[in-house]
């Protein structure tokens, strides 16, 4: 059965729309009165119930998962939830595509590119890790709005990078919230579904995103299979609580060894290393850290360690376990290997850079002999933004 569903803006009274404010209401399907089109203008004919017509917008391998579970709901014929799947995704450099992009293209499903979002008849929109604003006009096009699948407990860490804040601030908790989209800011819409779960420790944002990917896609499903009761059912973001989740630039891998905590670089390691590696200063060159260990606290005893005054940045090659020991505000960090023109080991940074004899014959200032923090000019800041999103 189809029915006319008129969409207005601001608490519904019977009979029809009582004018525009900021925050639409997606009513109830059933015994809703007043004509298609209304005094707005607008009018569609949708759908009642499943199975519904969803355009897909994504990019990463987060939404990738997203888009798989759609597409395994499209082709299952038993379940019939989704009828029709196309998909938007953003321009990339790569010819190979986004992982959204390269899904949809061995899935043969339809694909535009932003901001192009084709010209269809859809019930409803889904939004996973897409990174653009959606416009008031083409949230309007859709029935039953646009939703989010969105990795973090809203209010928290509302913005484009949830999964590496989460990692690089230490929460425990953590999850998942489905959300509509509302125009002109990010993540702010109401709740329709929200889970919870612990972070394990020492994971890194890679596989926690994995994690999260999944649990998303499978409460988008379980969302679309009662979609008006969802969406009627739906609450407001509470107003505490709420953090930002910006993106990630060049200028977050400089460490600072005298502010910087050993936990707090491990855990800047964790959430950002697969993404751009942390970067460091040596004698005027800038050195990456390709991988981070943590010190066994028996090697800290070693009368290396504890013999001599080291300040922040010192860097002292173990040669029994054969890493970097650096130290940073509280303690020690182990590096396995660097970057520095080429890829070097510990033990080769060592060999050609930390022995004695270079030491000896370096036309360098001893306090150069140290990583020190790397600060980058504001124009290269701009330059290197990454956008990460979940």
């Amino acid at each position: 059965m189809r029915v006319f569903l008129r969409r207005c803006w601001g608490t519904l009274p019977v009979g029809g729309c009582a004018g525009r404010r900021q925050i639409p209401q997606w009513p109830a399907l059933a015994g809703l009165s007043g004509s298609p089109g209304g005094e707005d203008g607008w009018g569609a004919r949708v759908r009642e119930k499943p199975p519904w017509r969803v355009l897909f917008f994504g990019t990463d391998q987060f939404a990738r998962e997203t888009l798989r579970a759609l597409h395994a709901a499209r082709e299952n014929k038993e379940e019939e939830l989704i009828e029709k799947l196309e998909v938007v995704t953003v321009p990339s450099p790569s010819p190979k595509g986004l992982p959204v992009k390269q899904f949809a293209v061995q899935s043969q499903l339809p694909v535009y590119e932003w901001p192009d979002v084709g010209s269809g008849e859809y019930d409803v929109g889904v939004v996973a890790s897409f990174g653009r604003l959606l416009s008031e006009a083409l949230i309007l096009k859709f029935p039953y709005g646009i939703l989010n699948v969105h990795p973090s407990c809203l209010p928290r860490w509302r913005g484009p990078a949830p999964i590496i804040h989460t990692v690089l601030h230490g929460d425990t908790i953590t999850g998942v919230t489905i959300m509509q989209i509302r125009p002109k800011r990010f993540d702010v819409g109401p709740i329709l579904k929200q889970e919870m779960i612990p972070v394990p420790p020492k994971t890194t944002s890679k596989e926690l995103e994995a994690v999260l990917s999944r649990l998303g896609a499978d409460m988008l499903i379980s969302v679309l299979k009662n979609l008006p009761e969802s969406l009627n059912s739906g609450r407001q973001q509470p107003a505490e609580g709420v953090t930002h989740a910006p993106k990630i630039s060049a200028a977050t891998s400089c460490v600072k060894w005298e502010e910087q905590t050993s936990e707090q670089i491990f855990r800047l390691y964790r959430a950002i290393g697969n993404i751009i590696p942390l970067q460091t200063l040596w004698m005027n060159n800038t050195i990456k850290l390709l991988d981070l260990v943590e010190v066994n606290s028996l090697l800290l005893t070693d009368s290396k360690l504890t013999e001599q005054a080291v300040i922040p940045g010192s860097v002292i090659y173990h040669k029994k376990s054969q890493i970097l020991l650096v130290c940073c505000k509280d303690g020690w960090i182990g590096v396995r290997s660097v970057m520095l023109k080429k890829t070097l080991t510990a033990t080769d940074f060592y060999n050609g850079y930390l022995h004695h004899w270079y030491q000896k014959n370096s036309p360098v200032q001893p306090s150069q002999c140290r990583f020190q923090t790397l600060k980058l000019p504001p124009k290269k800041r701009q330059k290197k933004k990454i956008i990460a999103v979940q």
